[in-house]
């Protein structure tokens, strides 16, 4: 329940900083955006699952604040439109092609961000496979799948980008309400769920090994967002958050939930869908 309550306290201040924006006298208004923004300029931040979605929505988020942002996925087409978008906004971007599955994908990713622009401030493991069958048609390879994307790719990457991750770096992992003990379940989602749920776990057992480094790793339980994974698992239905509005919450827990929290795994949820 206190962490919970921490969350809380964490939105509301965000959210008041937002509304105070809209009400406060325009020199308080620069000052606030000048010290948002200053606080993530030329910060290093990876995100993977970056071509869509969440993730696009994610890398445009810290555009705006002039990060210096690595965007990574399997389609460098859709991927490179994203890149284009951020060299709009006068941000530093590289694009990097990367199944988060194959370690020599992840390996490249490494070298290109630690070639351009050193270390790394943050760490979005966003990208994410959802395969939606009943347990009787589910094979061995859709399990081996799943949890690669799901679960492994996040080990690998925490483990190998250790030397380059700042003092006060921030792991995020991006989890779903599925994976939470005692939360709704859905026909077709049992390996989703399950590797969401392991997600989880692994969440807080690197970050209790990583705390004397002072690196943080935290999960988010996403809820229904609008995203075509959200489609694919239950057509037709309408989420009542856009990529672009959960991103912006997980933009500013990147940069500020660390301070509150570490190894926790945080419901962020309006439905479950």
């Amino acid at each position: 329940m206190k962490y919970l309550l921490m969350l809380l306290t964490l939105v509301f201040v965000s959210c008041n900083s937002a509304t105070n924006s809209k009400t406060s006298p325009s020199n308080d208004i620069g000052g606030e955006v000048d010290q948002n923004i200053e606080k993530m300029k030329n910060k290093v931040i990876i995100i993977t699952g970056a071509s869509s979605g969440i993730g696009e929505a994610c890398a445009m988020a810290y555009a705006q604040k002039g990060s210096k942002i690595v965007l990574a996925a399997r389609n460098l087409e859709k991927l490179k439109a994203v890149e284009q978008k951020i060299i709009a906004t006068g941000s530093e971007v590289i694009a990097v092609r990367c199944d988060v599955s194959i370690s020599q994908d992840c390996e490249n990713l490494i070298e290109q961000t630690v070639a351009k622009f050193g270390a790394i401030d943050v760490l979005i493991n966003n990208a994410g496979l959802l395969i939606n069958k009943p347990i009787t048609s589910m094979l061995d390879m859709d399990f081996d799948r799943i949890f690669d994307i799901n679960v492994k790719s996040a080990f690998r990457l925490i483990r190998d980008l250790l030397p380059y991750l700042n003092s006060g770096a921030h792991v995020v992992n991006i989890s779903s309400m599925g994976g939470v003990q005692g939360s709704s379940k859905f026909p077709g989602l049992s390996l989703y769920s399950a590797s969401k749920g392991a997600l989880a776990v692994l969440t807080e057992c690197i970050a209790e090994e990583l705390a004397e480094q002072r690196v943080f790793v935290n999960a988010l339980a996403l809820g229904a967002v609008q995203t075509e994974m959200l489609a694919q698992a239950f057509p037709g239905y309408q989420a009542p958050l856009q990529p672009n509005e959960m991103a912006g919450f997980i933009a500013d827990f990147a940069k500020n939930g660390h301070r509150f929290f570490n190894g926790k795994i945080l419901p962020v949820s309006l439905s479950t869908p």
